[in-house]
């Protein structure tokens, strides 16, 4: 029985890190460039980020090889900022653009940047583990209107759900 449960657990574990159908990670991905502060531009509405406005993630190495993750939003309803401290790890090679990322304790979910401004880290394409997860990330608090067409495009190939994206405040 023992036995059981820790496979059982494992399976579980593990389905939290996988890639969507048809979403490929990013090659040649440059961890150092991808470091610091990214406004989310647009996202799929789910719990952990319901109601945030002015969101932002900053990532910094950590001293065991990994990254830090800060993540930080404004609750209107609230009037108040909440934050949550992860931490992300790549699944495979550190020049692929698949990480997973835990914001609590052992449990860990995809973080795959899919697309990417790879001259200027200046735009992502991230998803989780399925097409309830995406986000678009920018260094900047706006973005042009044209990568904002390329992202929803190449999502809604993907299967995500783009009529249902969230257009993040950032004023």
């Amino acid at each position: 029985m023992r036995t059981f449960l820790l496979l059982f657990l494992s399976l579980i574990l593990i389905g939290c890190i996988g890639v969507p159908k048809g979403v490929v990670p990013v090659k040649n991905f440059d961890e150092t460039k991808y470091l610091g502060k990214w406004y989310e531009i647009a996202r799929l509405d789910h719990s952990f980020e319901r109601g945030l406005s002015r969101v932002t993630a900053e990532y910094e190495l950590r001293s065991d090889g990994g990254i830090k993750v800060v993540n930080r939003g404004f609750s209107v309803a609230e009037n108040r900022w909440k934050e949550a401290d992860g931490k992300a790890y790549f699944v495979k090679a550190s020049n692929e653009g698949y990480l997973k990322v835990s914001f609590f304790g052992p449990f860990y979910g995809s973080y795959i940047v899919f697309d990417l401004d790879k001259e200027n880290y200046q735009y992502a394409f991230v998803s989780g583990q399925n097409t309830s997860y995406l986000w678009l990330l920018s260094r900047t608090p706006t973005i042009s209107k044209e990568v904002i067409e390329r992202f929803i495009t190449k999502s809604k190939a993907l299967g995500f759900d783009t009529n249902s994206l969230i257009f993040v405040e950032q004023n």
